[in-house]
């Protein structure tokens, strides 16, 4: 079995944060999405992985992942120029995917238990495919599956205005190779994409078996910024341990699942976990309150956060109350004195607020 993993489009829903980064590479507790997404791959044995990336971010992409070695895996990179649709990303990799059964993860989704436990089940089952569903509130913003009682998939819907079901099709699908000639068959949508849910129903049409697998545990789409910071959330609560390499003073109170990486420094402050600080941080004067990620080289002083995404080289300074918030790298936040208000914010890289 081979991965497929998109890490293309434009991220338009987190700008302007990713006017300059891509989407995938937005960290969450410090480590950028597309290395969970790798992590997974990894846990599940795969070896050969194909990237299907953009011109636009395909250099920045390329630089974190490189060759694969990080995670024992080989990486092919495989350019998009446009971004016409999973499905005509399937069809694109198909000199590298070949004729083998695949496992395809959209590079913005966040799993919590993984793909391991799914490679047996689908290569025993002898499926033509296996897709993960979620039950959601809102499923007309995705496509949607309706299964029989043996949990086969017998409809799919790509955002209906009356939906058939509350089950959206989460980013992660297994392939056999027969999902080649169904792309062939199929044509673009209204919207002008090749969509993998109507290669899907065109694999039913011919017979093929598709099982649909309702997770119960939790799945996140980082899209938009509420998205992004739910799953910084998620992962402080599910993967953080305490653990402080960094130095905190005698005045400093560290309570909870902190984790301070080696050079980060708690000067004078409060913090409550489950927080990551980085590498070459100084947290100075301030309150760091849970659910709270700070990037490498970042400096808090006499400010209080929570709930937010610091990222790489920020300085917050004289800020009462930054909460729910989503700053880019080399930003800065500052007020002369005290400012005394909250604040949300969602800014780019090397953006200045000054208030």
């Amino acid at each position: 079995m081979k991965a497929l993993i998109l890490s293309g489009g434009k991220g338009t829903r987190l700008r302007p944060l990713t006017h300059t980064m891509p989407k995938q590479l937005v960290p969450v507790a410090n480590e950028p999405i597309l290395g969970y997404v790798l992590r997974h791959i990894q846990d599940a044995g795969i070896k050969e992985v194909g990237v299907v990336v953009s011109p636009e971010t395909q250099n920045d992409v390329r630089r974190f992942l490189g060759k694969g070695s990080r995670w024992r895996v080989r990486i092919t990179y495989i350019p998009q120029e446009e971004p016409l649709g999973l499905a005509h990303a399937v069809k694109i990799a198909r000199p590298f995917l070949g004729d083998s059964s695949f496992v395809m993860y959209l590079g913005d989704n966040l799993l919590a238990q993984g793909i391991k436990e799914f490679v047996e089940d689908f290569h025993s089952a002898s499926l033509d495919a296996l897709i993960f569903l979620k039950e959601v509130n809102n499923p007309q913003a995705f496509g949607v599956a309706v299964l029989n009682k043996k949990g086969q998939v017998t409809k799919l819907v790509e955002k209906p205005k009356v939906p058939p079901s509350n089950l959206a099709l989460v980013g992660v699908y297994f392939f056999s190779p027969g999902i080649h000639e169904a792309i062939k068959r199929i044509k673009p949508s209204a919207r002008g994409e090749l969509e993998i849910t109507d290669a899907i129903q065109e694999l039913m049409r011919s017979g093929g078996t598709i099982k649909g697998e309702i997770l119960e545990d939790w799945w996140l789409d980082t899209g938009k910024k509420d998205d992004f910071l739910a799953a910084n959330t998620v992962v402080l609560d599910d993967y953080i341990k305490r653990d402080i390499q960094g130095k905190v003073d005698s005045k400093s109170k560290v309570s909870g699942r902190v984790r301070l990486e080696k050079t980060g420094k708690i000067i004078n402050s409060t913090v409550r976990g489950p927080v990551v600080i980085g590498k070459k941080c100084e947290i100075v004067n301030s309150f760091i309150g849970p659910y709270t990620t700070i990037g490498h080289g970042t400096h808090i002083i006499n400010s209080a956060i929570e709930h937010s995404v610091i990222l790489d080289e920020c300085r917050i300074e004289n800020i009462a109350r930054l909460e729910d918030s989503l700053i880019g790298r080399e930003a800065r936040v500052v007020h002369p004195q005290n400012h005394s208000s909250a604040l949300r914010l969602l800014i780019g890289d090397n953006n200045i607020v000054e208030v």
